[in-house]
């Protein structure tokens, strides 16, 4: 029986023991069967949700009509949207890279290090799903998983991470601890060549029993020089070889050969012990050890990385390399995870270096204003010339709204007139939509930056002729009246998301002194920081546009919204510059012989 050829990817990582852990990349068909179990769980907890929500307000526990269903239908709203959006990357960035459907498979996302995935590579990787889709189904995606060396989608090349098998390896099947201690071998002790036969077929207990008596008839002869006992069969012959033999070579005190198989037989009962422990750590965090417990975990993963050290040395067999590569693999992915957050870290993000990355980046994110402008005043030109152009250019429910716009003027009603008990849920659907927009304007700088300078321009070309069309018909002002409120937050909201396209682009075409990997990396991690800044940017803007723009509020009204928006981002942009100008002094004096480099 030979070794069957091994097609499985591999990552060599070094641990903190300067142990080399060879860790075994997932392939399609794991990362699928955990992608579709998530799916089922998406889909299961939105039907139970519609579910109670449908039982509840038949039972008069919740409203029906009025402003309480309107706030229960916008919760609703951004709930859904949290989840669809938010349940891969608060699992994986919370849960160090386990889903539900990841840990069911066995299979974790981790950094290109070997070190538990951090929240912001979680974060960027599943930001780009929706390029890792194109085309559907998820073709792109698969397609790059399947022939990459690594298994790596788009959203793994941007976040230096790469999903692995992390659960601990079983003990050998088929060689089942005797209940009492078998004989050693008598005679001529077999060669480590007929030991590792023997060790590889004992192994194969997945096997049907006709198969494996099948294997066990065609290496027969190789162990003619060995009498079976009357009464049993072939396999049960070889398994008792087997077993014999290791009992002789636990008992061997001297001689370099059967080593690795001297420290499997002694060591398997600490494995196993570890192994338990492995298994409680990868599935519940080592917060279900009690303090006390803590260093004892610590310590036996020491032990095992030094036993899979020997093991190498000692050329131990496959199985056995394979099971400590697993088991060190679970206790380095627990005990070496980045620092859990809180809610300092979080207001720390969210009020300093988010916008700190968006100064970073001022020369891209005015190169995004530029492609979103110069469109749109080509097209409010073209309109203004050509008027009739509108009905081929613009899509029906502008045209029908410029058609309306006069009688609503007439009548003193604005662009959009929505009832106090109607902006939740406008406000809501708003917000989510505009999230969506600035998450497939970053995405599509993946594709050389390409992606994003299309929608940018496409999306400042739809807005010139629209301004264009009102303006021909006398109602600008009354389009402008809408979009002052909320619009000095929400342009520049989508062209920040467009620089962070452009950066994962420039990354690509002009990485400069790095490599294209490492360059995609740098810029992933400053690119979803502006990300982080387009989201709190776009909730503000969406809060306005759902509760002030969709009103009947009043032009001065307007204005101090939009001048309050403006100096809240000159003042989020001011304390992420402080922020950045403090951090690399910082930076300077812990190493005065480094210069700091900028990021791309």
């Amino acid at each position: 029986m030979t070794a069957a050829s091994d097609y499985r990817q591999h990552l060599e990582v070094e641990t903190p023991e300067h142990v080399v852990l060879d860790l075994e990349v997932a392939g399609v068909g794991s990362r699928l069967l955990a992608a579709v179990l998530d799916t089922v769980i998406l889909t299961g907890i939105g039907a139970a949700a519609a579910l109670l929500v449908a039982f509840l307000t038949s039972y008069g526990v919740l409203p029906t009509s009025g402003a309480g269903f309107t706030w229960l239908a916008a919760l609703l709203v951004a709930a859904g949207f949290a989840l669809w959006n938010g349940y891969f990357i608060l699992f994986e960035g919370l849960r160090a890279g386990q889903t539900p459907g990841k840990r069911f498979v066995g299979i974790r996302v981790v950094q290109d290090t070997g070190h538990a995935v951090t929240m912001g590579s979680a974060v960027i990787r599943n930001l780009l799903r929706i390029a890792d889709a194109l085309p559907p189904p998820y073709l792109l995606g698969l397609g790059l998983i399947a022939f990459h060396p690594r298994g790596k989608r788009l959203g793994d090349l941007v976040a230096g991470t790469v999903v692995v098998r992390d659960r601990p390896a079983a003990a050998i099947p088929g060689v089942r601890k005797p209940d009492a201690e078998p004989a050693p071998a008598a005679g001529v002790p077999f060669d480590d060549e007929r030991f590792r036969l023997l060790t590889r077929f004992a192994g194969r207990s997945d096997l049907p029993p006709e198969a494996r008596d099948r294997i066990a008839a065609s290496l027969a002869g190789r162990f003619a020089d060995r009498t079976r006992p009357p009464g049993a069969s072939v396999t049960e012959f070889l398994l008792d070889l087997q077993a014999r033999e290791l009992a002789r070579r636990r008992g061997r005190l001297a001689g370099r050969d059967g080593l690795g198989e001297r420290l499997s037989a002694r060591q398997g009962e600490r494995w196993d012990a570890f192994q338990a422990l492995a298994e409680q750590a990868t599935s519940a965090g080592l917060d279900s050890f009690a303090p006390e417990e803590l260093p004892g975990f610590a310590a036996r993963y020491r032990e095992i990385a030094a036993d899979l050290a020997r093991a190498r040395t000692y050329r131990a067999d496959p199985a056995t390399l394979a099971r400590l590569e697993r088991l060190v693999a679970a206790g380095h992915n627990v005990l070496y995870r980045d620092e859990q957050q809180t809610w300092r870290r979080v207001w720390t993000a969210l009020s300093r270096k988010f916008p700190a990355a968006v100064v970073e980046a001022r020369w891209l994110v005015l190169l995004a204003w530029g492609v979103f402008t110069v469109p749109a005043l080509g097209g409010y030109a073209l309109i203004r010339e050509r008027p009739a152009l509108a009905s081929e250019l613009l899509p029906e429910v502008m045209l029908r709204r410029a058609e309306a716009g006069r009688a609503r003027t007439a009548e003193g009603r604005k662009y959009v007139s929505v009832d106090w008990s109607g902006r939740p849920l406008a406000a809501s659907f708003i917000i989510t939509n505009n999230i969506r927009v600035a998450i497939a304007c970053f995405a599509g700088g993946v594709f050389l930056g390409v992606g994003s300078l299309v929608l940018l321009a496409y999306n400042g070309l739809a807005m010139g002729t629209f301004a264009g069309h009102f303006a021909n018909q006398g109602l600008l002002g009354y389009l402008l009246e809408f979009i002052v409120g909320h619009g000095v937050l929400e342009l520049f909201a989508i062209c920040v998301a467009g620089a962070a396209g452009f950066l994962l682009g420039k990354s690509i075409v002009a990485p400069g002194d790095r490599s294209r990997t490492e360059a995609l990396v740098v810029s992933g991690r400053v690119a979803v920081r502006m990300m982080g800044a387009v989201a709190v940017l776009l909730v503000i803007a969406g809060s306005i546009e759902g509760f002030l723009s969709v009103g009947g509020e009043g032009l001065p009204l307007r204005a101090a919204a939009s001048a309050a928006s403006l100096a809240f981002l000159l003042g989020y942009l001011a304390r992420g510059a402080h922020w950045r100008r403090v951090s690399r002094l910082a930076e300077q004096r812990a190493h005065p012989d480094r210069q700091l480099l900028d990021l791309p």
